[in-house]
């Protein structure tokens, strides 16, 4: 069986600090403590892979949204920081479905929910992360649904 996301993300700061490479290892520390916080929740010594990639995506939004307001400010040189830690995160995240594939699981949601407006935009979104919430980018779903209702 292969390691889990958590115990990845600590062999890895850990050979990061033998290499000195101090980029790296400030992603990894701040993915770990994001970790360990959820860790100190229950009590527990570990992170399943379910409980990691939650984590991980809200890192992940919250480094893209960096980005954007550091450009905004003209502020490259921390963009650019902010993008290393992004291309850290994404190293543990799954890779999310392709926009085919998205667009056949919004038809298929669309089809089950019986929706036929956009006013069922919100039964459809419900059932497709219900159904595939790990695998599908829900802006991009988003907006396949809304173009498929009409909206």
């Amino acid at each position: 069986m292969s390691p889990s996301i958590f115990e990845r993300v600590n062999t890895d700061m850990t050979a990061a600090m033998k290499a000195r490479d101090s980029a790296r290892l400030q992603a990894l520390r701040g993915i770990r403590a994001a970790f360990l916080l959820e860790l100190k929740k229950d009590n527990s010594t570990s992170l399943s892979d379910e409980a990691s990639i939650p984590i991980l995506r809200r890192l992940e939004k919250q480094r893209e949204e960096s980005i954007e307001a550091f450009e905004g400010a003209g502020r490259s040189d921390r963009a650019a920081i902010e993008r290393a830690e992004l291309a850290v995160i994404h190293e543990y995240l799954p890779r999310l479905a392709d926009e085919a594939t998205t667009r056949r699981w919004v038809e298929a949601a669309i089809a089950d929910a019986g929706a036929k407006a956009p006013t069922d935009l919100g039964r459809v979104m419900g059932a497709l992360m219900k159904a595939h919430k790990g695998d599908v980018d829900g802006n991009l779903a988003r907006r396949i649904a809304t173009e498929l209702l009409g909206g």
